[in-house]
């Protein structure tokens, strides 16, 4: 399965559930059938889910589950729950998501070799690696927001695009075109500046170098746990992708599960598992989760020009909406910023279309 070979976007993990009996994927005759009503549609799912990620987790953080134009202490003020028990929630959801795509093969196809869940010790002693990175980079996620708010963390995050790019190159040896490293200058200098602030104090300065440490470590760990993945998943690619998943998370829900005991536990005895949980924190939970099955209609029904135009929305949509409901503050170095970012996706993009074949 050709998107088995696909691992060149940015922080995404082996894909959320799909149905093997899905249609085939974009480049085939059956894929250039696809309506242009379905990219539309595609696009804006992956837009909106995109977007909400980052307003929910930081609405999330607010006092009551969120208040609009927040005063400055509640920008700053701790969640409210524990975040290791959403993040293990949230590999608890796309778990049981696989699972139930296996279900509905099962009944329809058959158990065969490559869609049972029973496997064997050399297989499934892969998944810790990636599912430990994903862990601490989707932990690290929750703590950036102490210090930027979501419009520069919607931003910050398209470094994982240059770390991805440059770890591939030295790992997996995957030759660059001279375009795309001009766009990983390009995005670089435009995370840049879109981050600076006019006259900042030194309090300031000191939570946005705080935030660029938090997104560079996590586009670290997001590069490498990208490049793990891609040697699972061509280690055996006749494997189904619902599988690969159910491991993942397992594991995802273990190392979660520790962390839990190790961080949170006496706090959980004391307060429960859902204390300080909102319809805002279910809300989140629930879009993390569903987040990778608009990616997989993307690897499925779109193409790369899809997930330009998504992540570039997305990033001007989280913006605008931060505006009014949480009084973030739009500077023409943040306009200018964006656009240089999004010049540089697609850039990326269009330089990736040019890679050079090994």
């Amino acid at each position: 399965m050709e998107h088995r070979k696909v691992k060149d976007q940015e922080d995404i993990e082996l894909q959320a559930p799909l149905s093997e009996s899905a249609p085939p994927l974009s480049g085939t005759n059956s894929s250039k059938k696809i309506t242009w009503k379905l990219k539309t549609f595609v696009i804006c799912a992956l837009t909106v889910l995109t977007s909400s990620q980052a307003i929910l987790i930081y609405w999330s953080k607010l006092p009551a589950g969120g208040s609009i134009n927040p005063t400055l202490d509640e920008k700053h003020a701790k969640y409210k729950y524990s975040v290791s028990t959403s993040n293990f929630l949230v590999e608890a959801l796309k778990c049981a998501m696989s699972v139930a795509a296996l279900s509905r093969i099962w009944n329809s196809e058959g158990v065969s070799d490559d869609n049972k869940l029973s496997t064997t010790f050399d297989e499934v002693k892969l998944y810790p690696i990636p599912a430990l990175l994903y862990m601490a980079k989707n932990l690290l996620q929750y703590y950036i927001f102490y210090h930027v708010e979501a419009p520069g963390y919607q931003i910050l995050k398209n470094l994982n695009i240059i770390s991805t790019g440059i770890l591939y190159r030295i790992i997996l040896k995957r030759k660059l075109s001279n375009i795309q490293w001009a766009a990983f200058l390009l995005l670089f200098l435009g995370c840049t500046n879109a981050q600076i602030q006019t006259n900042p104090s030194p309090e300031e300065e000191k939570s946005n170098i705080y935030g660029w440490a938090y997104a560079i470590i996590m586009a670290l760990l997001s590069g490498l746990a990208g490049v793990y993945t891609e040697a699972i998943m061509k280690k055996r690619l006749s494997r189904n992708i619902n599988v690969q998943n159910f491991w993942l998370y397992v594991f995802g829900m273990a190392f979660n599960f520790i962390w839990i005991i190790i961080h949170d536990l006496d706090e959980i005895l004391e307060r429960g598992f859902f204390h300080g949980y909102s319809l805002i924190t279910v809300v989140m939970i629930m879009n993390q989760a569903f987040s990778g099955l608009a990616v997989s209609a993307v690897i499925k029904f779109g193409d790369n020009i899809v997930k330009v135009y998504s992540t570039s929305v997305a990033m001007f949509l989280t913006a605008f909406v931060s505006v009014y409901m949480f009084g973030f503050t739009l500077t023409p170095t943040f306009y200018i910023g964006t656009m240089v970012v999004s010049i540089a996706i697609y850039l990326h993009y269009t330089g990736k279309q040019q890679q050079p074949q090994k």
